[in-house]
């Protein structure tokens, strides 16, 4: 094993991080959960695929609108106070979606959920380096990805089954409910653990401006800004060619496109639990790079795969490595200075995430049901070319030499 579990549990026993990692598990849980319900509610309301696509892409479109308009509000005011909003005007999008009368005001409440979110998830990560000592940022990082990607793993497939036995309402008060949860667990940490510090403005566009200042001048943060978006980019390629692959190419049906996407989330489990004891051994440039290149092989070998078992068991591997190339990124963007890794982190997510974005609509507008393994394979080689980027880019510069003495007369 990398590492031993206690050392892997160990943030668990700061008080203040122990609330964080419950209020993640709330609500992650939760709006995983709600998320297959959202769909459903959309397909059956409308069967368009277009007003799915559209409650798919309010999900995450708001995040890059916040990082790259709103991002310093989250140095500015208090982090707390901003997560506890995001968490109560959740809990009402989703104790209002059960009333909603159209697909139209389901598509809005979400886009509203959306820009909540869009909000919390990068100030639990700016303030993560706040409540826990350096020596365990590591493992604390682990621990939120693994509980996440758990959440990812099985909140949909509950959801599923929880939407064919009661209907979409019932995951939508589950969710309000989770939301609710997050917000009590946030309330009892203390404000002062969650930021040192609150920005002093400039004024919004030239805060804005520093954000972006930042990101440019840092090695680390190009690290992830280039490296992991081109990781996305591929993976994003990857991602729209799936269901082909697993039913027209491999012939594994339904059940070979739930298969790799399952495996793909054990994958990620298993990668974000032990990132924190392998960057412990190998630092964290190589294990950056390395995470990439497996993931990117993983894709690649995919790609030849002569069954639905072997691009399985290929999505495992790309999922571990993928799982270890995530906290490697917030473990990067955290080495920030605290009035500015608020603004730098949502940035860094936004312009990865957009990246993705478009690669998702190019690539459904040019690929054909038979062009699968080539898409596998082009986006394995934007994967392995991240990993190269994200390796030189991590690397701590070499220190300069000393001057040479001139000799003693």
């Amino acid at each position: 094993m990398p590492g031993r579990p206690s050392r892997q549990l160990a943030p668990l026993g700061v008080a203040g991080f122990r609330l964080l990692f419950f209020s993640t598990l709330a609500s992650s849980f939760g709006t995983l959960l709600a998320a297959v319900a959202l769909a459903i509610d959309v397909k059956d309301r409308t069967n368009s695929g277009l007003w799915v696509g559209g409650v798919l892409l309010v999900e995450f479109l708001p995040a890059i609108g916040v990082g790259l308009t709103l991002g310093p509000l989250l140095d500015r005011l208090e982090r707390r106070k901003l997560m506890i909003a995001a968490d109560l005007l959740r809990a009402a999008v989703f104790a209002a979606l059960p009333f909603a009368t159209s697909a139209g005001e389901i598509v809005a409440l979400a886009l509203v959920a959306g820009l909540a979110t869009g909000f919390f998830r990068p100030a639990v990560y700016a303030g993560v380096p706040n409540l826990v000592s350096e020596d365990m940022l590591g493992p604390a990082n682990a621990l939120l990805q693994t509980i996440e990607n758990l959440s990812w793993a099985a909140g949909p497939i509950i959801g599923g089954v929880l939407t064919a036995a009661a209907g979409p309402d019932a995951a939508y008060w589950i969710n309000a409910v989770s939301f609710l949860v997050s917000a009590f667990f946030v309330f009892k940490i203390p404000a002062r653990l969650l930021q040192s510090t609150t920005a002093l403005s400039r004024g919004h566009w030239t805060d804005l401006k520093d954000g972006f200042a930042t990101v440019l001048r840092s090695r680390p943060l190009l690290a992830v800004l280039i490296g992991w978006g081109l990781a996305l980019s591929g993976s994003g390629a990857i991602g729209v060619s799936e269901v082909f692959m697993a039913k027209d190419t491999l012939h594994g049906g339904d059940f070979g496109y739930g298969l790799i996407y399952g495996a793909t989330g054990v994958g990620l489990v298993v990668g974000s639990f032990w990132s924190s004891s392998i960057v412990d051994r190998l630092g964290i440039a190589r294990t950056y790079g390395g995470a990439l290149l497996l993931m990117g092989g993983g894709f690649a070998v995919g790609a030849a795969s002569v069954d639905i078992w072997m691009a399985a068991a290929c999505c495992v591997v790309a999922g571990v490595g993928n799982g270890i190339a995530v906290v490697c990124n917030a473990l990067l963007v955290q080495r920030t200075r605290d009035d500015v890794r608020g603004r730098a982190l949502t940035f860094v997510m936004s312009a990865t995430w957009a990246g993705m974005g478009v690669t998702i609509v190019v690539t459904g507008a040019l690929m054909s049901p038979t062009d699968s393994r080539w898409v596998w394979a082009i986006g394995a080689v934007l994967i392995g070319l991240a990993a190269a980027v994200g390796y030189t880019l991590a690397r701590e510069p070499a220190p300069a030499a000393a001057p040479l003495e001139a000799p003693a007369n």
